[in-house]
């Protein structure tokens, strides 16, 4: 069996994922996911596709991603993995469809306006 490479977007961050046969490491920026995701619940999030199949244990998956924040960065992985699975065997698909982790999250952050503190917020009121 082949490579199998895709990629997974969320918010600004960029996730490159490789897929080998192997015994189920997950290898993010050359870190072990348990270092690299310390959080239990973002390392929830990238093995949901996997556990969803039934595929944990069976493969490799080497990652890099790049931008954002740790949970855009999970979130991206984890649309790369469930990229991969579905190329790896297209019977995966509509339950990995179902449960939306094929599709991209196109929510971005809403640039900041002049004469307001924030996107949206005003500044505070003073009467005097």
């Amino acid at each position: 069996m082949q490579q199998i490479s895709n990629i997974g977007r969320r918010k600004t961050a960029v996730a490159r994922v490789y897929l080998r046969p192997g015994n189920g490491n997950i290898t993010v920026n050359n870190k072990d996911i348990k270092t690299y995701f310390p959080s239990d619940v973002l390392q929830i999030i990238v093995n949901q596709p996997l556990e969803l199949v039934g595929e944990m244990g069976k493969h490799d998956f080497f990652i890099n991603v790049k931008g954002g924040g740790v949970s855009g960065q999970a979130q991206a992985v984890r649309m790369g993995i469930s990229r991969s699975l579905v190329e790896l065997n297209p019977e995966n698909r509509p339950a990995i469809k179902k449960e939306g982790y094929l599709t991209r999250d196109s929510r971005m952050v809403e640039r900041k306006k002049y004469g307001r503190r924030k996107a949206r917020r005003s500044f505070q009121f003073s009467k005097r």
